[in-house]
């Protein structure tokens, strides 16, 4: 279902509610790892995920590593960082 090698290839698709007539063909959320913050990142203005994942890993793909990083106070929806200027938050590796 998913491409080798993909962040989801060990994602345990959904079973059926017996209970329920509808059926819902995704995958459960993936377990995410430990991904360590090495370098603070102060939010500014116009800061968003992917603009920062393409400055500080050179693939703006790869938002979600920060996401990783930071489970407490971000997640996938959160691209722009609106409310969040003047915090700091944990930028990963690229890669482990």
């Amino acid at each position: 279902m998913f491409l080798r090698g993909s962040r989801y290839e060990k994602a345990n698709a959904f079973t059926p509610d017996p209970a329920s007539a509808e059926v819902f063909r995704g995958v459960r959320p993936r377990e995410i790892g430990p991904a360590p913050g090495v370098v603070e990142h102060v939010v500014k203005a116009g800061d968003r995920l992917d603009l920062l994942a393409r400055h500080y890993f050179n693939d703006p793909r790869l938002w979600w590593r920060i996401v990783d990083a930071n489970p407490a106070f971000l997640c996938g929806g959160d691209v722009t960082l609106r409310e969040m200027e003047g915090q700091v938050i944990l930028i990963p590796r690229a890669s482990e």
